[in-house]
């Protein structure tokens, strides 16, 4: 391969474009992304950036004479429009057409809004600059969204002053993802620091007063906040023949077609670990993950399947939460250490026979770690959770061992 492309220049393009130039590819490489700066890293914008303890600067992924170094064919501020799988070619919104012998999608996702004008999202540097330049002291502002980025960004504007309004539709914020009994933990936390915390209401609209819920009635702001998920930047492969469907379809080695390959938030893949197809939209998946489809497309001979132990944390307040795993649809949840009223705890996850997912709260990484191992290797359930478990050092809240099935 004479010219690989890579489009999107966040964790998993940046990543991937290092891993070739690590294994020894000397040809051109072409980083293609749609906004103006440099790579950068997101999850601080929630945290970090949102309560002006870092200035923009602090979120470069690497300095100006580490990409230099990588001798890229940099192309910012453009993004990619259009896809021709059999001429090889990538166009660009200025007009241009890119050829390559090797492709990386890498183009992540953007945020789902609602209708109405004015709202606040919360995906690049900008959007975190705006936001933050509105918050302060008596600011009246609405979180529509209860997921880990609403819940960061309310602690951060509580801490800052703001009159926080946090609205779900679910009944227990996060419970489809960690369960309902964590969900309630993280949602005490809102309440102790006087966040307004309403769940089981729908926002069908942005007015110029606030929000508007879907019984009519009017939720006044001076700012707002969406964070309702997000979608996967596809359009542009629309027409080109590869699979879509909520995100770039990709097999156990990311690749979507001959020679492309997916990586990151965009990329469905069919993790062989889980046994799923999934679509992870954390930082550390997007650096693997674009190691990962770099080598693949670098060494088709060599190919290994991507199967990872998904990972994310999340900070609220003074509470760090960690976890590893696939939750989505995981049968049970039971309390292996500590204690979920003192907010310092592990929970363990089981889909099926098998332990799936664990999570920390308000304990040091080596609390968890073990746990992720025992994901890796597939443990069963009872083997996780029954027999290497004692209730003398890890007290089991109101579901003793004996009851582990």
């Amino acid at each position: 391969m004479k010219r690989i492309l890579v489009v999107g220049a966040s964790a998993a393009g940046l990543t991937a474009a290092e891993t070739l130039r690590r294994e020894g590819y000397d040809g051109t490489i072409t980083l293609v992304g749609d906004e103006c700066h440099a790579p950068y890293d997101r999850p601080p914008l929630s945290k970090q950036l949102l309560a002006a303890e870092w200035e923009p600067e602090r979120l470069a992924l690497r300095t100006p004479g580490d990409l230099e170094a990588l001798d890229l064919d940099l192309r910012l501020g453009v993004a990619a429009t259009g896809l021709d799988v059999t001429d090889r070619t990538v166009r660009l919104a200025d007009g241009s057409s890119v050829p390559y012998d090797g492709l990386i999608v890498a183009t992540g996702v953007r945020p789902r809004r609602l209708p109405g004008e004015g709202a606040h999202v919360l995906r690049t540097v900008d959007d975190g600059l705006a936001l933050r330049d509105r918050l302060g002291p008596g600011t009246r502002l609405v979180v529509v969204g209860a997921g880990f980025l609403g819940a960061e960004a309310a602690a951060v504007a509580r801490r800052l002053g703001a009159v926080v309004t946090l609205l779900e539709p679910a009944p227990v914020p996060l419970a489809h993802a960690v369960g309902a009994e964590v969900g309630e933990v993280l949602s005490r936390a809102h309440l102790e620091h006087g966040v307004e915390l309403r769940t089981g209401v729908t926002v069908t609209e942005v007015t110029d007063e606030g929000v508007r819920l879907a019984d009519g009635e009017v939720v006044e702001a001076d700012e707002i906040l969406v964070a309702i998920g997000c979608l996967p930047n596809t359009e542009w492969l629309k027409g080109s023949g590869l699979t879509l469907g909520d995100g770039l379809v990709c097999d156990a080695y990311g690749e979507a077609a001959r020679n492309v390959y997916g990586a990151g938030d965009v990329a469905r893949w069919h993790n062989p670990l889980f046994g799923v197809s999934m679509r992870i939209e954390h930082r550390t998946n997007a650096a693997e993950h674009g190691m990962a489809a770099a080598r693949n497309l670098l060494h088709p001979e060599a190919r290994r399947p991507f199967a990872p132990v998904p990972y994310f944390w999340s900070d609220q307040y003074d509470m760090k939460i960690q976890a590893y795993g696939y939750f989505r649809a995981h049968d049970e949840t039971v309390v292996v250490e500590g204690d979920l009223a003192e907010r310092r705890f592990v929970a363990a996850y089981r889909t099926g026979d098998r332990l799936t997912g664990a999570l920390a709260a308000g304990l040091p990484p080596r609390a968890i770690r073990r746990w992720r191992q025992a994901i890796a290797a597939g443990t069963t359930w009872r083997e996780a959770v029954r027999d290497n478990i004692s209730p003398a050092t890890a007290p089991w809240g109101s579901v003793p061992p004996e009851k582990i099935t």
